[in-house]
């Protein structure tokens, strides 16, 4: 068999060969993989709504799942204890938001009063050692770091921007995305959490003025009248 000369043109074509050779494989792989990846984002999800909500004893009823905003993957669970759905628990809200490396997903959990739970990163791409170390900062109680059981109020914000949440060393552009993706996730609580009925008072000490009562009254200060 005649060997091929070793000139430019060959070695190109030699570079694209295994090029689409390479591709082709990839392509494969993706395809083999892709239905078993999704199955365990989608495993990871569920095990993240559970466990950002209050422990209340037993795993609480989902509600069928609110889609607030596609683009920012903004959905919120509400809980309740049980399918009646009359005792809201509290609701688990998945946002995604951009950080220093790219877009990254959170669990936000809180409580019926808007009290945050817990949170899980769901994904990430940010610095090994910088920003990937928002899986822990901001619940570890440390200074001003932790967020858990603190009241939302959907305007947390670094220290170094007026704030009162300490920002991770060095990777202050993640800490932003964090924060950011926190407040999103509380105004969407708030959004979708259940109108609390407010239950009718009784002034206990004024007695009712029965009808009855307000004719005889009458009745007396008429027969006052005609005597004088």
């Amino acid at each position: 068999m005649k060997k091929l000369e070793s000139t430019f043109a060959n070695m190109a074509l030699s570079l694209v060969i295994i090029a689409v050779v390479a591709a082709a494989a990839l392509a494969g792989v993706f395809t083999l993989t892709k239905d078993t990846i999704d199955d365990q984002k989608k495993q990871k999800e569920q095990k993240a709504i559970f466990s950002v909500l209050p422990n209340q004893g037993a795993d609480p009823f989902i509600a069928p799942a609110d889609t607030i905003d596609k683009e920012k993957d903004l959905i919120v669970y509400r809980a309740f204890t049980d399918a009646t759905m009359t005792n809201f628990v509290g609701s688990a809200v998945k946002i995604s938001e951009n950080g220093f490396g790219g877009k990254f997903k959170l669990m936000v959990g809180f409580d019926a009063d808007g009290v945050i739970v817990d949170y899980s990163v769901l994904e990430h791409q940010e610095t090994p050692g910088l920003g990937d170390k928002m899986g822990m900062w901001f619940k570890t109680d440390k200074n001003n770091q932790s967020i858990i059981n603190r009241k939302a109020e959907g305007n947390f914000t670094v220290s170094k921007d007026g704030g009162d949440v300490d920002a991770i060393t060095a990777a202050t552009i993640s800490s932003r995305g964090f924060l950011s993706a926190v407040n999103g996730a509380f105004e969407a609580f708030n959004l979708t959490k259940p109108a609390q009925e407010v239950p009718e008072t009784i002034n206990d000490s004024v007695p009712p003025f029965l009808p009855e009562e307000n004719l005889a009254n009458d009745s007396i200060n008429e027969q006052s009248v005609n005597a004088k």
